[in-house]
């Protein structure tokens, strides 16, 4: 990155940072759009990546400042007849590309600052995207939860009254009374779990769960997989590996600044003396230079160039790490299709009619209490893993975006 931050870029990484209070005030049913502009314009963590980068300005700036001169003044003497006064004007002169080399260095430092901001607002993207769908599938289930116990009570009832009626036994009263019992655990469960995601998807602009209200698609649409080469083909415009190899460029440009400080400054002496009170100023202009007889700055040198080697090592780490990942999210979302395409085809529909069956026979005489509750269970089972399996689909995506980046994903819709 050779071209200078400019304030712009600053005021653009802290509009990220508008009142948390203004996220938390959101009255409306949140979409999947508004949480992730929410948790965009509020997460705390992409403020201060935003402060970093605005930080980075003034670094910039002060890297590429002057040495100060140094004004010197000298008397010697106590009497007037006697008395020397010196005044000198010391200017330090850099040498060997110092000045250069810094900027270098605070350029690359505030890339490496940018594209952090950039990877922490893909991370925060993803998170948002993840976090919602988790609170939708929670909603879904608790409201599931709560239609399995309404059911187990009118089992119940109808349980009771065949009992008296003398055409049930009472023992299938106490498993009708035993799960409407264990529905209602359920249902508990699933209200802390809902109460959970609402609180981490809040959590990411600072707001309060409890005044959270999800607007939840009737029919979610899944998200789609792009074959595995094409993401693989994307990985290396990533925010991660863009900022493996700016740290290799800040390493190199650190490298050339300490070999720049190998390079002795000239200190440049002006100015005039007087020696007592009728004698006319004389000039005085002398030159400074530290003679690099046993600092040479060598160690620093072999310490830059170490950490580049570092650096590119790091880089080399990093996608592989990246790759892995890719493919394993990959490998989950392919997975979770899979999963939600044989649930919905296959076994959904099956339970739904052996839930059909089992009430109809039961009110016909033909089947037992405990053919319903199974019935009801396996129907419930069904869903829950439908509903499970299109949250580790939309989890999967979400990783995928936040290793290839916003950018990259756009082009994989």
């Amino acid at each position: 990155m050779k071209h200078r931050l400019t304030p712009l870029l600053a005021a653009l990484a802290l509009a990220c940072g508008f009142a948390s209070a203004s996220a938390a005030a959101w009255s409306a049913p949140l979409t999947l759009e508004a949480a992730i502009d929410l948790a965009l314009r509020a997460n705390p963590t992409l403020r201060a990546a935003g402060s970093e980068v605005a930080a980075q300005e003034g670094a910039l700036a002060q890297a590429g400042a002057l040495p100060n001169p140094e004004l010197e003044l000298l008397r010697e003497g106590e009497g007037s007849s006697s008395r020397t006064t010196t005044a000198t004007l010391n200017i330090a002169i850099e040498l060997g590309g110092k000045r250069a080399a810094r900027v270098e260095a605070a350029r690359q430092e505030g890339a490496l600052a940018a594209i952090a901001l950039e990877a922490e607002r893909d991370k925060v993207r993803a998170d948002a995207a993840a976090a919602f769908h988790d609170v939708v599938a929670a909603q879904e289930r608790e409201r599931m939860a709560r239609e399995l116990v309404a059911l187990a009570g009118r089992a119940l009832a109808a349980a009771g009254k065949r009992v008296e009626a003398g055409t049930l036994s009472p023992v299938e009263e106490t498993r009708a009374r035993v799960a409407q019992g264990s529905a209602r655990i359920e249902a508990l469960q699933a209200g802390r779990d809902l109460e959970g995601a609402r609180i981490r998807l809040a959590a990411l602009w600072g707001g309060d769960a409890r005044q959270l209200s999800i607007h939840a698609p009737q029919a979610a649409a899944l998200p789609p997989a792009a074959p595995l080469d094409q993401l693989l083909a994307q990985l290396d415009r990533s925010p991660a590996m863009r900022h493996a190899r700016a740290q290799v460029g800040q390493r190199e440009a650190l490298a050339r600044l300490e070999r720049a400080r190998r390079t002795p400054d000239v200190n440049v002496i002006v100015g005039a003396q007087r020696e007592g009170p009728d004698t006319r100023n004389r000039a005085v202009l002398g030159l400074s230079v530290p003679l690099p007889l046993f600092n040479r700055n060598d160690g620093a040198v072999l310490d830059a160039l170490r950490r580049v080697d570092k650096a590119r090592d790091q880089q080399d780490a990093e996608g592989v790490r990246l790759r892995a990942e890719l493919a394993q999210a990959h490998a989950r979302l392919t997975a979770a299709l899979a999963e939600c395409a044989l649930i919905s085809t296959e076994i959904l529909p099956g339970a739904e009619d052996a839930e059909r069956s089992a009430n109809r026979g039961f009110e016909l005489g033909k089947f037992g209490l405990i053919d319903v509750l199974d019935a009801q269970r396996v129907l419930a089972q069904s869903k829950n893993q439908y509903l499970n399996a299109v949250a580790e689909s939309h989890r999967a995506a979400a990783d995928i975006a936040r290793l290839l980046g916003h950018a990259a994903v756009q082009e994989n819709p």
